[in-house]
């Protein structure tokens, strides 16, 4: 891929991650696709949601940012499968949890956008 799609997606992720950290729910409609596939993939606490099903557990939920919780998100791998198809493996610490974030990206419209958010947590360590 072209260092001009690395870019993109890179800008895409910390819009995720802003979005993430701020509970701004419209900020995500951004970067996800509109039949977003959420799953939670940690042992005892599995879900499946739609968009506006995960949106609307964003809107309820206390940002971290009120509150200045230190923040740490990492891109750890971005791979392309075709100008259409990518993959982002992610790592962020908020809410007391790690996450990592197993994303699965596709083309919409000119935009790349969200299509599957497959993750795991694990309380935060130290």
């Amino acid at each position: 891929m072209t260092p001009d799609n690395v870019a993109e997606v890179s800008r895409l992720m910390q819009a995720y991650f802003d979005g993430l950290y701020h509970a701004d729910s419209t900020r995500l409609r951004d970067v996800f696709h509109p039949r977003l596939s959420y799953i939670g993939a940690t042992d005892g606490d599995e879900m499946y949601l739609d968009l506006d099903t995960y949106m609307s557990r964003i809107d309820q939920r206390e940002p971290p940012a009120k509150h200045a919780e230190p923040r740490h998100d990492a891109i750890l791998e971005i791979a392309f499968a075709s100008t259409r198809l990518a993959r982002v493996t992610a790592r962020m610490t908020m809410m007391g949890r790690d996450y990592i974030d197993c994303l699965t990206l596709v083309r919409h419209g000119p935009a790349w956008r969200i299509v599957a958010k497959v993750f795991a947590y694990a309380p935060q360590e130290g």
